[in-house]
């Protein structure tokens, strides 16, 4: 039960500072670069942060596409799985009600950083994005982590936080960077409108890229000794 809750905490703060400085800064991909850099490392930095909190309590997933890569790669039975992603969605939505909470009461702001297509991007081209994106993230995550890294797992943490930094500058004028389904649900269920219509893509692409990137894991994997 400590897991699902340490995974619970973890996924709100990264939900609240992610979210929150993206909502604080006005992150707008086209007109406000300095905000993508800021939201980036909010995001980044959430995660290395949480990493080295409760990364030695539940392995800090705080991503639903992260569990999905680790169960499917045998890290983790089923149940633990259902406990983490519950755990995480829960943790979503307590940071979500927080920062809408905050914005509801400061002028000047308003949304929860929900993600959503960006100006000029498809349907198709948004679900891409996720998929790939979060391909790459997965990927990241399960060679951080693997055994076979040894003393380098001390920096997984790193290594994770940084690569989210890469991939929400990149992706984040395509979809606003979800690459965690988690992320995206509640936020999107506070702000409503084209964030909500949209919100399969933000749960279907991290998944699927997530699958993905546990298949290509399983064939490069080198073999323990």
């Amino acid at each position: 039960m400590k897991k699902y809750l340490a995974e619970a905490v973890g996924t709100m703060v990264l939900v609240l500072m992610g979210c929150g400085v993206a909502v604080s800064l006005g992150c707008d991909p086209v007109n406000n670069i300095p905000a993508v850099v800021g939201t980036a490392l909010a995001f980044g930095l959430a995660v290395v942060a949480m990493a080295y909190t409760i990364g030695g309590i539940s392995g800090c997933h705080i991503n639903p596409a992260i569990t999905l890569g680790c169960w499917l790669t045998g890290r983790m039975d089923g149940k633990d799985a259902l406990g983490y992603v519950c755990g995480q969605v829960v943790g979503a939505f307590i940071g979500s009600a927080l920062l809408y909470c905050l914005t509801e009461n400061v002028a000047g702001l308003e949304g929860t950083g929900a993600n959503d297509l960006q100006a000029g991007v498809s349907m198709l081209g948004g679900l891409l994005a996720e998929i790939i994106f979060t391909f790459v993230f997965v990927l990241v995550v399960l060679g951080a982590t693997s055994k076979t890294n040894g003393a380098t797992n001390n920096f997984a943490g790193l290594a994770i936080g940084l690569s989210l930094v890469l991939v929400h500058l990149v992706c984040i004028r395509y979809t606003g960077t979800s690459v965690n389904p988690a992320r995206s649900i509640a936020p999107a269920v506070f702000q409503g409108g084209s964030a909500l219509a949209n919100l399969w893509i933000f749960i279907v692409g991290p998944l699927v890229g997530a699958a993905l990137s546990a298949g290509v894991w399983k064939m490069i994997h080198p073999d323990k000794k």
